[in-house]
């Protein structure tokens, strides 16, 4: 169907750092589901994010490694003063491959600066730590980000799935913009112990694969390539998959009744939760973000999100939303 976008509202995640409601996740473009994709247009989707109202793009040096950065700051650098941009570090590379977690002070400083050239910009918008290492306190590298903020190399920082008491300890150093971590009607998890921290503590929360890895599309099947990360995950085991089709189709059919997509009832309900919650759905096509950013345009009401609420709650997702290895990465 065709797409009324109107005009992008923004949202202020913590700190002040007010972004449009929906952001841009680019690992997609580069990384992690089979097919790296060309450069002209990738950047032609990025281009076209902005002409309808997006101003936050998601990146990371892991991404490629590093090839989905030098993509995104190369097709924003026109742009760099009216988007922001965050990126992510925490990761040891060895022969171009991921090596183990590694946010030793030294480390996040060199990162910074690559990260700088790679996205062609004076400062980072927002600076994640990827994953929490259990080898650095936590307090060092907060630390670390407050004197790159001093410095005026970074302007936000970040923490991706940490967990509450990471989050604690770390605003207690720099105040925390933003906890990035997998929140959808596939993974809610974050909502019980996570959110009243955020609300607490004033930090805003940025959710990645908002539509489940594709899942909540209702447009994807279990047959993934080599490549794909996606042939990893236990949720997407032929026989979980099906089991979890139980959840596809109760979002199909509100789609129906709302007369719109299933991944924009998956993207509304996730701006339903909070003021202070920005979605980051990646693509790689044109009319799927412009699919995705119409999401803006539905309402759900109060009595809907009891309704869905309600549901939810007699549908069991089964399986594990990642494999083992990159389980253990993950801080609760």
């Amino acid at each position: 169907m065709k797409q009324k976008i109107e005009t992008m509202k923004t949202r202020v995640l913590g700190q002040g750092l007010e972004v449009s409601e929906l952001g841009l996740g680019c690992m997609g473009m580069s990384f992690g589901y089979g097919e790296v994709h060309d450069v002209k247009p990738m950047s032609e989707l990025i281009h076209r994010a902005v002409d309808l109202g997006v101003t936050f793009f998601d990146t990371a040096e892991v991404y490629g490694p590093y090839i989905n950065e030098e993509l995104v700051g190369q097709a924003l650098k026109p742009l760099k003063n009216k988007v922001a941009i965050a990126t992510k570090f925490g990761f040891d590379f060895i022969d171009g491959k991921q090596a183990g977690l590694n946010s030793r002070p030294e480390n996040i400083r060199k990162v910074v600066e690559a990260s700088l050239k790679r996205l062609q910009v004076d400062a980072i918008d927002l600076l994640y730590q990827h994953r929490v290492d259990p080898n650095v306190p936590i307090e060092d590298v907060a630390g670390t980000v407050k004197d790159l903020i001093t410095e005026g190399k970074v302007k936000h920082f970040g923490l991706s799935e940490a967990g509450v008491d990471i989050i604690k300890r770390a605003h207690a150093v720099q105040p925390v913009t933003a906890l990035q971590s997998e929140y959808s009607l596939f993974w809610r998890e974050p909502k019980a112990e996570i959110f009243p921290v955020l609300e607490d503590l004033g930090i805003g929360f940025v959710p990645f694969s908002p539509l489940g890895k594709g899942f909540l599309t209702g447009k994807l099947s279990n047959q993934f390539a080599a490549n794909d990360f996606r042939a990893t995950v236990p949720r997407f085991s032929e026989a979980n998959f099906k089991q979890n089709l139980k959840l596809v189709d109760f979002v199909k059919q509100l789609a129906a009744d709302k007369n719109c997509e299933p991944s924009q009832i998956a993207l509304a309900w996730v701006l339903a939760q909070k003021p202070w919650i920005v979605p980051i759905p990646g693509t790689t096509k044109i009319h799927r973000l412009e699919e995705n950013i119409a999401a803006v345009n539905v309402d759900l009401s109060s009595e809907d999100l009891q309704t869905i609420e309600h549901e939810l709650s007699k549908i069991e997702v089964v399986g594990e939303r990642y494999s083992a290895a990159a389980q253990k990465m993950i801080n609760r």
